[in-house]
């Protein structure tokens, strides 16, 4: 009988009581759970003992301390709310009074300042956490300052360095576009002529002459930035012309003032003719040497089928000289036409005229086009080549021929 009631106690307390806490029932509740112990008891035990009534009795004090305990906690948590609530107003009015008080405080600051002894003691502690939130914000602020200062600091120094290069980078371009001009205004008096001819216009489609001209612009920015410039003429120009059109509308403004001798004479009308040689990749001819006395002529002509002999023709026609470079001489050349673009032959002229030196003036060929350079000359390469033949099938050989030497003159004197 008491092992059930103490179970029962267990039950009760564990599960009932804080049901009824929670959704204030506790008062309501007691006699239901009076009726059930009661109940469970009488059936257990139908003789009634003093025993069952003493065990109701304790049961009964049990349950009132218990609930003592739970309102007891509840009421000094509402307290405790209410006084920090009370605490918040009273800080709320004295920040409203002009008074030193924090405008954040947390739960265990504004405990603090409740179990402060006396009203002073609490101004301290208010002005104490005023001042050292203040102290926390001024420091905040110096270091987004701070911060601020510095990228702008950065910033400005970005800028003047980008102004310094760009105003440097200005003002070099435009010291060094001097010189070039200062360059090319004296080959056009002390320069050696070199004529480019602008009269295949019929041989090339539209877009053939937009090359051509994009190409001659190319070779007119490499000889304005040379060391020793040509004195660059463009011969046969006609006006209104496809050339001229695609030359207005690359220079524009500048066309007017570029340091180029523009005619639409034949180059024969201007030049003796035995000073004149035509280069042409047609020509029979293999050129040595560059001739600084000479005056060489480039056909400006770019056509994508590759038409053979017009140039050639053409200054048969005229009865000029005609040269081709020495392409196989220098180079192992792949199979294929050797047409070079008029940029690249502007190169080559330009470096032969400054060193004389085939090999670099060469390597402006593009590397697709030869296989490499050729070391030894084409009579050095023929012995190399033979001597390899002597090694390969032995003494034998030779003596073979000597003997059929001596033979055949033997049978020379006899006869």
């Amino acid at each position: 009988m008491q092992s059930a009631n103490v179970l029962l106690k267990k039950i009760i307390r564990n599960s009932v009581l804080p049901f009824a806490a929670q959704h204030g029932m506790k008062k309501d509740l007691f006699p239901l759970s009076r009726t059930l112990s009661l109940s469970l008891c009488l059936k257990q035990d139908n003789s009634g003992s003093p025993s069952g009534k003493l065990d109701l009795d304790e049961w009964k004090k049990v349950m009132k301390s218990g609930l003592q305990e739970e309102v007891s906690e509840t009421v000094s948590k509402q307290k405790e709310h209410s006084a920090l609530a009370a605490a918040r107003e009273i800080l709320e009015m004295w920040r409203l009074a002009g008074r030193s008080v924090p405008e954040n405080i947390t739960e265990e600051q504004l405990k603090t300042f409740m179990e402060c002894p006396s009203k002073s003691a609490k101004k301290k502690y208010l002005k104490y956490l005023h001042l050292k939130e203040v102290h926390k914000k001024n420091d905040k602020r110096k270091m987004d300052e701070k911060r601020e200062r510095r990228l702008e600091a950065q910033k400005q120094a970005s800028e003047t360095d980008e102004t310094k290069r760009n105003s440097f980078m200005f003002l070099w371009a435009n010291a060094m576009d001097k010189a070039y001009s200062w360059r090319v205004a004296q080959s056009m008096i002390f320069g050696q002529p070199l004529i480019f001819d602008m009269s295949y216009e019929k041989d090339m489609s539209v877009r053939e002459v937009t090359n051509a001209v994009r190409q001659i612009v190319l070779s007119e920015s490499c000889n304005r930035k040379s060391v020793d410039p040509f004195h660059l003429h463009f011969c046969n120009l006609k006006d209104d012309s496809l050339y001229q059109k695609e030359f207005i509308k690359h220079y524009r403004e500048a066309w007017g003032k570029l340091l180029v001798t523009v005619t639409d004479q034949c180059y024969t009308d201007i030049f003796p003719k035995d000073k004149l040689i035509y280069l042409t990749a047609d020509s029979p001819k293999v050129m040595k040497t560059f001739d600084h006395d000479k005056i060489y002529i480039i056909g400006s002509m770019v056509d994508k089928s590759i038409k053979t002999g017009v140039s050639l023709a053409r200054a048969k026609r005229l009865g000029l000289e005609t040269a081709a470079l020495p392409l196989e001489k220098y180079l192992l050349w792949n199979a294929g036409a050797k047409n070079l673009t008029l940029d690249q032959m502007m190169h080559i002229l330009l470096t032969l005229k400054d060193t004389g030196d085939w090999k670099k003036a060469l390597e402006f060929v593009p590397k697709r086009k030869y296989c490499g350079f050729v070391n030894k000359p084409v009579h050095e390469l023929k012995k190399t080549l033979s001597l390899i033949n002597t090694l390969k099938f032995g003494k034998r050989q030779e003596e073979a021929r000597r003997q059929f030497a001596k033979n055949y003159s033997k049978k020379l004197i006899q006869k």
